[in-house]
């Protein structure tokens, strides 16, 4: 069974991690948000990106779910006493990977190229494809600050401003990541993760011929609601300021168009009736990943529901 999971943060990142605990690394594809890509001190980061490889390869911080484990501060600390900007945190071993993907990209070499070196040299074997080589960048439009690239949102002013709506820069001058599409139309089922929908899927979704392939596939999404609550990030905030109350039957109604089955959790189980009345199937389970082991059980549930419900 070849899956494709759309991930983005460290939710999507979790998953896709339980996924590669059970299955083949052959069948499973992850294709990465890259909408929060942005340029600091120079560098090119991928935050999403590298949330998801270093997650794939063991490398995460088990604390943070983001960034390296037992990371070192040497560079971030003379940053800070010289009185340079601080508010975008980067640790030694993780400034390695930005200064040499940099250096790759100004040698000519596409970010999908870059990301395949980097999973080989962490022992990634699942493919890993961001999902561009052009750059999309997520803008958020606020009440207070105006418009502000998503890290400047997220990182800098720590998800205040309150949210109007969101923009795609770039998003008609790029395509999908080659081999992307074709992945897609080669996979058994399409798993978004409970990743923001917001500002993590939606980006790839809207990608020139994306939805269309996935609109084709049986989906199964995993709300990142749960009882009205996000368990990391600012999905539900964001909800609940664009006047919608956040919950698993809203995610439902966000993806209804793909008309998936939704995995909500065990607190949500109320909801199953509404959700079912949108024309969607629901899967209830526990879909809190509170450790490795929990990630592969809701990978395996997940498996599981599809191998008694959806083949």
């Amino acid at each position: 069974m070849k899956i494709v999971a759309l991930a983005g943060g460290v939710g999507g990142a979790k998953l896709a991690h339980g996924f590669a605990q059970s299955l083949p690394s052959k069948d499973l594809t992850i294709i990465v948000n890259t909408g929060d890509d942005f340029e600091h001190f120079g560098l090119y980061i991928s935050p999403d990106l590298d949330t998801v490889c270093y997650t794939l390869a063991g490398l995460a911080n088990p604390t943070t779910g983001w960034g390296r484990r037992d990371e070192s501060w040497k560079t971030m600390e003379n940053i800070q006493l010289l009185g340079g900007p601080d508010w975008f945190r980067l640790g030694d071993l993780d400034l390695g990977v930005h200064l040499e993907r940099t250096r790759r990209l100004k040698a000519g070499q596409t970010l999908s190229q870059i990301t395949l070196h980097f999973c080989r040299k962490w022992g990634v074997l699942q493919t890993v494809f961001p999902m561009s080589d052009q750059p999309v960048r997520t803008m958020v439009n606020t009440v207070e600050a105006g418009e502000l690239g998503f890290q400047e949102y997220f990182v800098r002013e720590r998800c205040q401003p309150q949210v109007k709506g969101f923009r795609f820069e770039g998003l008609d001058q790029a395509a999908p990541a080659p081999g992307l599409l074709e992945a897609i139309h080669q996979a058994d089922f399409v798993i978004i993760c409970p990743s923001n929908p917001w500002v993590s899927i939606d980006p790839i979704l809207k990608l020139p011929g994306i939805l269309d392939a996935v609109g084709k596939k049986k989906v199964i999404a995993v709300s990142p609601i749960i009882a009205g609550e996000a368990i990391k990030g600012p999905a539900a905030k964001m909800y609940a300021e664009l006047g919608i109350q956040p919950s698993a039957l809203a995610v439902a109604r966000h993806y209804q168009r793909l008309r998936p089955a939704l995995v909500i959790d065990q607190k949500d189980a109320g909801l199953s009736d509404d959700v079912n009345k949108l024309g969607l199937e629901t899967f209830i389970t526990n879909t809190i990943m509170s450790d490795h082991t929990e990630r592969k059980r809701l990978a395996e549930d997940m498996l599981h529901f599809i191998g008694s419900n959806l083949l």
